[in-house]
């Protein structure tokens, strides 16, 4: 029998959320000299940290949702200036490696909308007589 996952430690909450904030205040500033970036507004949603909180995952998304390819290659390009400016702004032993993913749950909550509404799908949740 598989013992069930554990989720995230507080520790790892609490330090993915002070990363998040420090993106994303580096991120509304527009002091990032990548072309790709440049005029663009990204959310930062939410920061994942790795257990040992050397890595860091954060779920960005732009406004919009437009340009998502150009700006994701821009955020690549500057994973080490980013982890630069969290070094200055976040007190840890060791800077995390940033690494960026999209962030699509709004589009999976969307999805998920749409096949409730779906006529056979509505006719099965509707109470039935002889329940």
């Amino acid at each position: 029998m598989n013992a069930p996952e554990k989720g995230p430690s507080q520790r790892q909450l609490r330090v993915g959320e002070i990363i998040r904030h420090a993106l994303a205040e580096i991120l509304s500033r527009g002091q990032i000299s990548d072309p790709d970036l440049d005029g663009v507004i990204i959310s930062v949603a939410e920061v994942r940290m790795s257990p040992d909180l050397k890595n860091a995952t954060a779920l960005v998304m732009p406004l919009g949702g437009r340009d998502v390819p150009k700006v994701m290659a821009g955020l690549e390009r500057s994973r080490k200036w980013f982890r630069g400016q969290i070094a200055r702004r976040v007190n840890l032993k060791f800077a995390p490696d940033i690494r960026f993913k999209i962030d699509t749950r709004y589009d999976d909550d969307d999805q998920i909308s749409q096949m409730l509404h779906r006529p056979e799908v509505v006719q099965d949740l509707e109470p039935r007589d002889d329940d």
